[in-house]
């Protein structure tokens, strides 16, 4: 079991450098370059702290290239030698430590909207991300379902209709996760069911939004046939059980029940919490010491 924390580290106070687009049309895209290698110099260290600590699992940004769709970014980050010097270092070190590397594209690649725009400028960041991911030396990219558009059971068969049309690459290395308000853990089964995706399951997301249907772990597990070993998502409500945002740590109950759900299983477990590596080092601790 390997536990993990998403993207910045409070220790190392990381700042990961985004552009507005007024600047890069100033400066050109060699400000673009400049910011993309601080970030993968960032991501770097992050990692080496990581093995330092016994962190072997991490969520890289999706802010390490910026304006990274845009238009105005014709720089071929993913050819360049300077680029491809660090992520090389980062690749080594992932494959020599066993670390598991993943990324999160944000709230606007929404793959089942109804607006093939949206679709199109979806697919573009999951096909940015593919190329991040595979050069990091990772393995998954987690995608929420996105929304019901009034009419959930089409929404998520739109999903799956657009799963099926991504690239093989992007189809090996994408997970949908049951979210916090729309799509429950039986909403992604479903998807499942359709197209056969991944699920990660999270667990805060299914205490506050389910249909009263208890989890089986089992059915989790079969739907990670031929992507290797399930990934899953903790955190904790800030003020409450049901609290849609996330408390600066994890609470020892959160932990341990989902420790019981999946007792039996070999996974790795993502921790979301403000606090970051904070909040994963006293339980890493207490898994070596167990």
């Amino acid at each position: 079991m390997k536990l993990g924390y998403a993207c910045m580290n409070t220790e190392l106070k990381t700042i990961f450098r985004t552009l507005r687009l007024a600047t890069a049309e100033k400066e050109g895209v060699g400000k673009i370059k400049e910011l993309t290698i601080k970030n993968m110099e960032t991501t770097l260290e992050v990692i080496r702290w990581n093995i330092e600590h016994g962190i072997l699992f991490y969520r890289a940004s999706s802010s390490i290239v910026p304006l990274s769709t845009h238009p105005i970014n014709d720089w071929r980050w993913w050819e360049d030698a300077d680029f491809l010097e660090i992520a090389s270092e980062i690749r080594r070190l992932v494959a020599e430590h066993g670390i598991r590397v993943s990324v999160h594209p944000g709230q606007y690649t929404v793959l089942n909207s109804p607006k093939p725009e949206v679709v199109r400028k979806s697919i573009e960041d999951l096909e940015y991300h593919d190329k991040l991911i595979q050069l990091l030396g990772g393995t998954d990219m987690i995608l929420h379902t996105g929304g019901a558009y009034g009419d959930k059971e089409t929404a998520k068969k739109r999903f799956a209709e657009n799963y099926l049309e991504l690239s093989a690459s992007i189809r090996q290395r994408l997970r949908l996760e049951n979210d916090d308000k729309t799509f429950t853990l039986r909403d992604v089964l479903d998807v499942h069911a359709m197209c056969k995706v991944p699920i990660c399951f999270d667990i805060h997301h299914h205490n506050c939004n389910n249909e009263g249907e208890p989890v089986d772990f089992s059915e989790i597990l079969a739907t990670w046939e031929g992507f290797g070993r399930p990934k899953v998502h903790i955190s904790t409500g800030r003020e409450g059980f049901t609290d849609l945002r996330h408390h600066d740590l994890i609470s020892e109950e959160d932990f341990y029940e989902l420790l019981k759900l999946v007792k039996g299983y070999e996974v790795d477990i993502m921790f979301e919490a403000k606090l970051k590596e904070q909040a994963v080092l006293p339980f890493l601790h207490k898994i070596q010491n167990q």
